[in-house]
């Protein structure tokens, strides 16, 4: 199983002040994300292992947790993170995952056990909403067709994709919430949203453009359907 302490960076391109700290966790190796900046961070998808998660944020002060979406592998460590954060820093999810989070201890679809429900969440997060942390403010663009409720984060050169968008492929549609036709309308959308230049952060795998993605993800380029 993966541990978090393996700790990389990834290097914002437009600005070299905001730092992604990137920690691979569980056994289905999840990315959770630091957003870092000014001294104050923002924590995407705490899929596991949230109390050395915190060990690892102690010299920034976390503001705000936030779910790409509501399944076990992304939101398993939420509660152990807030809790070892002292109790009360804000938990942000989606509105049309959060049912999905707060009961997503327990053996999940995929046999995988989680410790956790996420707590009720602080935040509902719709389209056209923002989070902001330090000097970075970013944009919350509905995703639905992994789950209902997914979303995906934009802002500064980057994009926080979750399960929509990964490198050379996109997200199951075949799990409970999943919706291969609302897929393919939520992939045409984000071609138009996010610029060519922006560095996807997705939800497992590597980091990737969304040029690289338009040009050789079958399912962004036209080759494939969802």
């Amino acid at each position: 199983m993966a541990e978090p302490m393996d700790e990389r960076e990834i290097e914002d391109p437009e600005d070299s002040h905001v730092e992604i700290r990137a920690f691979t966790v569980g056994p289905i190796e999840t990315n959770c994300y630091a957003l870092v900046s000014d001294g104050h961070a923002m924590v995407v998808d705490p899929g596991f292992y949230g109390a050395k998660i915190a060990e690892q944020l102690s010299d920034v002060t976390v503001d705000l947790v936030v779910a790409t979406h509501g399944h076990g592998d992304h939101v398993g460590g939420v509660a152990a993170l807030v809790r070892a954060l002292g109790g009360d820093v804000p938990f942000a999810i989606g509105a049309g995952d959060a049912e999905r989070a707060m009961h997503a201890g327990g053996v999940g679809s995929l046999g995988i056990s989680y410790d956790d429900d996420a707590p009720e969440p602080s935040r509902l997060l719709r389209e056209g909403d923002t989070v902001t942390v330090g000097s970075v403010t970013m944009a919350v663009i509905e995703t639905p067709g992994h789950t209902e409720g997914g979303i995906v984060l934009l802002g500064d050169g980057i994009a926080f994709t979750g399960d929509t968008v990964f490198q050379g492929t996109v997200g199951r549609t075949d799990l409970v919430g999943g919706d291969p036709k609302v897929m393919g309308e939520t992939l045409e959308r984000l071609k138009g949203l996010i610029p060519p230049e922006t560095v996807l952060l997705p939800g497992h795998g590597e980091a990737t453009t969304m040029a690289d993605e338009l040009r050789d993800n079958p399912y962004l380029n036209g080759r494939a359907s969802r």
